[in-house]
């Protein structure tokens, strides 16, 4: 097959399939240019709509990749398949100084292995959390990729007992930019919320399927905590992916059976950090919000169902105390976790209840703070933007050496 021109000095192939790992790829392409200086760099690979938005040319989209376990990939398998030979044979056409595979693990960690085998030199941005599950894929770590960036500071270590050495801590993206735009007063007007009522956020999750599964007993538990405290409002944060359809479905299908009135329900799309920073207390679906959440300092409830199917699969294969990323940096339990069987609204309002009363709440606040300075200060995005770089510039380097510099010409 024969190369595509290039567009740039640098070609980057970047490859993410959800909505958090759409964000970290924008910022590090934000980052890489900045880190390159004069140089022009070239982006392709599979894109979401922040990084289609910051230049990434999109050789897949990344819109329709997101799925929620095992039980749903069967019927994804062949989306997947096509994702995955088209980037595959991007890679070859292309022949990009680096292919950066950002987070989504089921499907970057096979492509990694692809793409090492073909000779492409393998980034992997964001350790799979492989410390809490399928610990035996750090092989694939090992073997296959040639510069892990880690985002949590237990990584390095846990990495280095493995004698895995091609890791490199970078920090949290996170930290130092989970920031709101407008104070809490200014978002409640906005909305028309009252500055002076308690205010629950409901974070079901950017998927469709936990919008279906996590949203209708999320509105539940709204439902029974209206009921006993008084003029509390609730508002959903929408993902930018997700519809006003499917916060309808959700809200229907609660209604169903329920001896309890719903409240109304103000829908926040795209202001996620400003709703929780103006939020008295929070119901968040286990996953990055979660972290986002406790760097804001929002008291929260942690929750997740997925199918019976999917849990029964996947939990004899996790090996961690906490399932929220908050309670795994602070080493402990900081906020109550409510997962599968556990996750009733019963059980969730009455949580909510408790971190509504104003002694547990300063606490659970102080604990969050304490938790989220332990990822520093920030600058993730530009610490793995120098890395990449560097390991591009070793490449070159490399490459440009006589591999025979004993024998001049005769």
């Amino acid at each position: 097959m024969s190369h595509k021109p290039r567009t740039g000095e640098l070609s980057i192939m970047l490859v993410a399939g959800e909505p958090s790992g759409d964000q970290l790829g924008a910022k590090l392409v934000d980052s890489l240019r900045r880190a390159a200086g004069s140089r022009r760099i070239e982006f392709f690979g599979a894109a979401g709509v922040r990084m289609r938005e910051a230049g990434v040319e999109p050789v897949v989209e990344a819109d329709g990749l997101a799925i929620m376990g095992i039980a749903e990939i069967a019927g994804a398998l062949p989306t997947f398949l096509r994702a995955f030979r088209r980037l595959r044979a991007e890679a070859e056409h292309r022949m990009p100084d680096v292919a950066v595979l950002i987070d989504f693990p089921d499907f970057n960690l096979r492509l990694a292995k692809a793409l090492k085998n073909k000779g492409h030199t393998v980034v992997y941005f964001v350790s799979p959390q492989l410390w809490g599950w399928r610990e035996y894929r750090y092989r694939t770590i090992r073997d296959h990729v040639d510069l892990l960036l880690a985002i949590l500071p237990f990584e390095h270590e846990w990495y280095a007992a493995r004698r895995v050495e091609n890791v490199e801590y970078v920090g949290h993206p996170l930290a130092g930019n989970v920031r709101p735009s407008t104070s809490r007063n200014e978002f409640r007007s906005k909305f028309s919320l009252d500055p002076e009522r308690p205010l629950v956020a409901l974070l079901p999750g950017s998927r469709h399927k936990e919008i279906s599964r996590i949203l209708p007993p999320m509105i539940k538990a709204a439902a029974q905590l209206a009921r006993d405290v008084e003029g509390v409002q609730f508002a959903i944060a929408l993902a930018p992916t997700r519809t006003d359809e499917e916060v309808a479905a959700a809200i229907k299908e609660a209604s169903r059976g329920s001896a309890d009135r719903l409240p109304e329900f103000t829908v926040v799309k795209g202001a996620t950090y400003d709703l929780l920073n103006a939020s008295d207390a929070a119901a968040v679906a286990s996953g990055t919000a979660t972290l986002e959440a406790g760097l804001i300092g929002v008291p929260m409830a942690i929750v997740y169902k997925t199918s019976k199917l999917n849990y029964k699969l996947v939990r004899p294969l996790i090996n961690v105390e906490h399932f929220g990323l908050i309670n795994l940096i602070a080493g402990k339990r900081v906020v109550r976790e409510l997962i599968q069987d556990d996750f009733t609204s019963e059980a969730l309002a009455a949580e909510l209840r408790s971190l509504l009363e104003p002694a547990t709440n300063s606490a659970v606040r102080e604990n969050l703070g304490k938790a989220a300075a332990l990822l520093g200060e920030g600058g993730a995005s530009d610490e793995a933007a120098k890395a990449i770089l560097r390991i591009i510039d070793a490449k070159r380097r490399s490459s440009s050496v006589d591999p025979d510099p004993g024998h001049g010409p005769l």
